[in-house]
């Protein structure tokens, strides 16, 4: 029996402290966004196209239209913003900075409240990386961004025919340890940008490569707190490279990086909001 004031398991309520704390992260988000000159996009809750987006199928709540044809919702926001800017939108609009603030919706009755930016056709991650910062920074939150590369694990199984991805999924350390490779065990323990050029001179010439990337990225920065975190690894099927997290303990604020759709390469991330409204509600 499922008594009146029930909401489904996932579903999101906010009221009193709560509701204001939330309009509160979204106000000082979209203020910063306006000021640094991205304009706002409101997707639709339904797709035809959110299977590209989402690596598990079986996360998408999906319904039928009235002709039939499969549709769902609105599971994750990024590539259907590409794509109705790119396809929809096309020659009406010149603008490449665009930001959204919007909940989706995953089986089977979980809701998330996100703030999304994406900057399309721009390559520099610490573009939008340091907008990031600048709202958690606003709502007087410190947490922790850890800076990877998805690459980098990628170009060690390929290196290492001992390794699989799933060891970096649950960062099978031990495994890594048993190689012997003295400059991987470099790499493991890998944390702060002072050690990246101690390892450049013996890390083979393609993790080099991808370890100048992150150094980088991390130069860039207006993030004091700042860690690397090279052998981390989360299938997803568009940031496939540079990559960071804004964490707190176990707790996700943000996350984003660079990703390619079809041949655009663009840059964008999302703030939880929820996770954001527990912290400041606390």
């Amino acid at each position: 029996m499922i008594l009146e004031h029930e909401i489904p398991n996932g579903a999101k309520l906010y009221f009193g402290k709560s509701a204001k704390a939330k309009r509160e992260i979204e106000n000082i988000a979209s203020n910063i966004l306006d000021a640094n000159g991205f304009e706002e996009i409101v997707t639709p809750v339904f797709s035809y196209h959110q299977h590209l987006s989402i690596a598990d199928e079986k996360k998408l709540i999906k319904v039928n239209d009235a002709k039939n044809n499969s549709i769902s919702l609105r599971a994750d926001s990024t590539i259907d913003v590409v794509r109705i800017i790119e396809k929809r939108l096309g020659k009406n609009t010149q603008q490449s900075k665009w930001f959204y603030i919007q909940p989706v919706f995953t089986y089977p009755t979980t809701e998330q409240n996100q703030i999304g930016v994406e900057l399309m056709g721009e390559k520099k991650l610490s573009s939008v990386m340091n907008i990031a910062v600048e709202i958690l920074n606003k709502l007087e939150v410190k947490p922790l961004i850890q800076i990877s590369n998805i690459r980098i694990p990628k170009l060690l199984v390929e290196m290492f025919e001992e390794l699989t991805l799933d060891d970096f999924r649950h960062l099978n350390i031990e495994k890594f340890l048993n190689l012997k490779v003295e400059w991987l065990k470099k790499l493991i323990y890998l944390q702060h940008i002072e050690q990246i050029d101690e390892l450049l001179d013996i890390v083979p010439e393609l993790i080099k490569k991808e370890l100048l990337i992150m150094k980088e990225l991390c130069v860039e920065t207006n993030c004091e707190n700042t860690v690397l975190a090279p052998m981390y690894y989360a299938k997803m099927l568009y940031y496939d490279e540079l990559f960071f997290r804004v964490i707190n303990k176990n707790e996700v604020y943000a996350r984003g990086g660079r990703y390619k759709n079809e041949d655009l390469t663009s840059v964008g991330f999302a703030i939880y909001t929820d996770a954001l409204c527990e912290a400041l509600t606390k």
